[in-house]
């Protein structure tokens, strides 16, 4: 995508032994990289690196994910203007009025917690609900009253398929940001297909409109990828540019 928005982009493919030295020293050298705008590390890390401070070690100019800290904050304080939003919200905003969604449901850092300064930013009142409120003995209980059913629903809540149809108003429009592997031994050995946070065949007879997963939200976040790298280039220019 980058290449044929007209980018250079450089991937680094480094191994799975990498140390948390060896990975700090390359993000350094991008930070000072005057060539490069955008830096985004691919999450997630191995199990032996600690991806926080990785992610807060990238200058807030060049976090084109909108996930250092100096970023949230400025989005927690209402300005969308002098940081970079977080690409998971910013991408899901495309599919409807923020002032609209009811959630989102769930507790993933890149959807849930950004997400909410942008609805109230739109004028919208925020209501949410944590996954861990229902595990252990309460793992199969509806999160009853934390997703009415509304015109529109967002689902950030990492669990494959938790979001049934009983909790989402028919011709609603669902947006599905979860990503999760299933085991699917019936499709052959090995076979891990990803599926969302709500139960798609099972939505798509009630809603007006729903995002799959694979190919929902997550073409528009690699939309917002873009478009925070193009804003990056035009701040170091003296530039302001706006897409919200």
């Amino acid at each position: 995508m980058a290449k044929e928005c007209g980018f250079n982009s450089v991937q680094q493919t480094l191994p799975a032994q990498t140390t948390h030295e060896e990975l700090a020293a390359l993000v350094k050298s991008l930070n000072t990289d005057e060539t490069v705008h955008g830096i985004l590390v691919q999450l997630p890390l191995p199990k032996h690196l600690d991806s926080e401070p990785i992610i807060q070690s990238i200058l807030p100019e060049k976090d084109v994910d909108g996930l250092n800290v100096f970023n949230s904050g400025k989005l927690a304080t209402g300005d969308l203007e002098t940081g970079l939003v977080s690409c998971t919200p910013a991408g899901a905003m495309h599919f409807g009025p923020p002032h609209t969604w009811r959630g989102p449901l769930g507790s993933q850092r890149s959807a849930h917690r950004p997400v909410e300064p942008l609805r109230q930013a739109d004028g919208a009142v925020t209501a949410s609900c944590q996954r861990h409120r229902y595990r252990g003995a309460f793992a199969d209980k509806k999160p009853a009253g934390c997703l009415p059913r509304r015109r529109y629903s967002v689902a950030a809540v990492g669990r494959p398929e938790m979001v049934k149809a009983d909790r989402v108003k028919r011709g609603a429009t669902v947006i599905d940001v979860g990503i999760n592997r299933i085991d699917a031994p019936e499709r052959g050995e090995r076979k891990t297909p990803l599926v969302g946070d709500v139960a798609f065949a099972e939505l798509s007879e009630v809603s007006g409109n729903i995002t799959p997963v694979p190919g929902g939200v997550g073409p528009m976040i690699i939309a917002m990828l873009m478009a925070n790298t193009v804003i990056a280039a035009h701040k170091t220019l003296g530039r302001m540019l706006k897409i919200f």
